[in-house]
Order: structure tokens, then sequence, then C-alpha cells
């Protein structure tokens, strides 16, 4: 029989359930898939906390790689024994588990170079630094960046990336630690946020005119700060919460701030067409087949240890990507 972790409530680490599940024969658009490796994100705490509403009893996890074991009717996408990995949002809620159906649509094919351990641990984060730097803003060499968690699964690849495109990148982190594993991943400057005054910080290193872009996954405790670090008409990218929600703000702030731009995008609406997502992940595949991109495993769970997943990950004690193992 299959395993699953699932909740029935809504809460802390601890509404989390690993349960024998019964997986049947897929329908229509749909495959069953054996999981090898599932994802770890942020994400999945916002549905566990009830941030992201879902019926409930609910599945737990949005992202996993795997083999294909048996095709429904109409689908042409994937064929029986493909490696693949899928990442998404409601249409992808289950993914710990160690086999399920899912619909066909979100699978992507590996290729040979990258295993399922490593898909599982980059999809998400991939594809999101994918259109964080290929979508949002036109870059060009010379270009500053601030980036948040600079030690997190996105920020390794997004500084990564940003060197490749000859950006300037300076970190947040909290500890000396997590400040050597970003510099060793392309950071240029590193500042510890729970020491340093951020904007004054950035407005040092960049000789008082602030960044042009800051990709903020932090939300709440560092808004004001990440708006303040930007130059005139400089791009404030939301792109996570894990401090909490933004607070209501009077737009008339951005104009005051120097005419800032600001945009909270979702991985959804950048994977949504199926040859933009193709794009985005071949790009991807082939900087970390290449070896241009490094994907950091640096925690690996067995499925039952969920809760303390989540408790690692809210703790921030984590550092790069985190996989369950099956």
């Amino acid at each position: 029989m299959a395993k699953a972790v699932r909740f029935h409530e809504t809460g802390g680490p601890e509404v989390l359930r690993y349960e024998t599940v019964e997986v049947g024969d897929p329908g229509p658009g749909h495959v069953r898939l054996r999981h090898e490796a599932v994802g770890l994100n942020f994400a999945d705490t916002y549905f566990r906390s009830g941030l992201y509403p879902v019926p409930l009893p609910a599945g737990m996890g949005v992202e996993a790689a795997g083999v294909v074991e048996a095709i429904g009717p109409d689908v042409t996408n994937v064929a029986l024994g493909d490696r693949v990995t899928y990442t998404g949002f409601l249409n992808t809620l289950g993914a710990y588990s160690t086999e399920r159906l899912i619909p066909a649509a979100p699978l992507i094919k590996l290729p040979d170079a990258i295993s399922c351990e490593t898909a599982a641990g980059m999809t998400m984060r991939g594809l999101t630094a994918s259109y964080l730097m290929r979508r949002i803003h036109d870059f060009k060499a010379g270009d500053t960046i601030l980036l948040h968690a600079a030690a997190g699964g996105v920020g390794l690849i997004v500084s990564q990336w940003a060197k490749l495109l000859g950006l300037t990148v300076i970190g947040t982190v909290s500890n000396e630690a997590k400040g050597e594993v970003a510099r060793a991943h392309g950071c240029d400057h590193i500042i510890y946020y729970s020491r340093e005054d951020v904007a004054k910080r950035v407005r040092e290193l960049t000789n008082g005119m602030g960044v042009d872009v800051v990709f903020d996954s932090v939300g709440k405790d560092t808004f004001g700060a990440s708006l303040d670090s930007l130059r005139r008409r400089g791009l404030m990218v939301c792109v996570g919460t894990a401090s909490g929600p933004i607070p209501p703000f009077n737009p008339q702030m951005l104009a005051m701030k120097g005419s800032l731009y600001l945009t909270r995008p979702a991985l959804a609406d950048y994977i949504a067409d199926p040859v933009e997502k193709d794009e985005l992940a071949g790009e991807l595949f082939g900087h970390v087949a290449a070896g241009r991109i490094r994907i950091e495993l640096n925690q690996r769970y067995a499925l039952e240890d969920a809760a303390q997943a989540h408790r690692d990950l809210e703790s921030r004690k984590t550092t790069g990507s985190s996989v369950f193992v099956i």
C-alpha cells in the first residue's frame, strides 16, 4: 500500500499525519506516478497553517519527481517508464506520498543528467529563479540586486544565475554560516539582517544609489527596508511572505520613495503556458546539467518525518534545498 502525509485540520507541524492510502488506476488525462523524491517548500507550511485554504482532509506538498507507472486515456505528453518532475499549486497538491494519481499536464520529462532527488529539490525553486531572471526584468550586465534569504533554495539558484548575467548580488542572511554559503554561490556582498540596518548598508554599498531590483521572499519584516533599498524607479518583487503577509499600505508611498514599481508574481502564471514552461525548464535544466548552476541538497528526510522537516524549515535551520527521499 502507498503512504502519504495528510492533514485533517490546520495548525502547526503536529497536524501532519503519515497514513496508508489506496491509489487506483489513472483516469483520462492522468497518470500513476511512483515517487523517488519529494520537495519541501515553504509554501507547504501555508497550506498546513490555513493561509492557503483547501478542503480538508488534504494531501501535502506540490513538488516531486519519479517514474510514470500507469497512463490513463488521452495522455500524450509522457510515456510509461518516463522519469518526470512537477510543481504547481492546487493541481499538484498531495506530493508527500510514495505514489499517487496526478494530471499529466504539469509533468516535465527529466534529462538523463538530472536525478530525481536533484529534480525534487530544484523544480519549484529553479523555475521560480528562471522566471525571476528571465521574465520579471530586462537585466543588463552591471545591474545590482538585493536578494533576501540568499542562502535559501531559491536564493542560491538566483545568485548563481545572476552572476551568469553579470549582475552584482547583495544578499541578506541571518548568520555567518549562511553568509559563507551565500558567498560561495555568487553573492558579492553579505548583509546580516539581524544586526545591520539593511537599507543603510545597501546605500553604502551602492554609493547612495540603491539597487535596481529587490527580490523579497520574507514579507512583513523586510518590506520597508526593501523599498528603502531601491534606486529611483527601481522594482520591488514580492516573492514570498515567510515572516507574514505585508500589511496594507497607501500606493502613494511608492511615489514618495522614488516612483517605485512593485509586483507580486506567482509561479503558476509563468508556467501556465506549456511553451513558456518548456522554455523556462529547458534553460534551467541546461544550466544545471552543464554545471553552471549547482543545486544544493542540504537536508534529506524520511517522509514519516514531515513534521520535523516543517519545524526545521520554519525555524530557518535549513539552507539550500530539502527533500524527502522515498
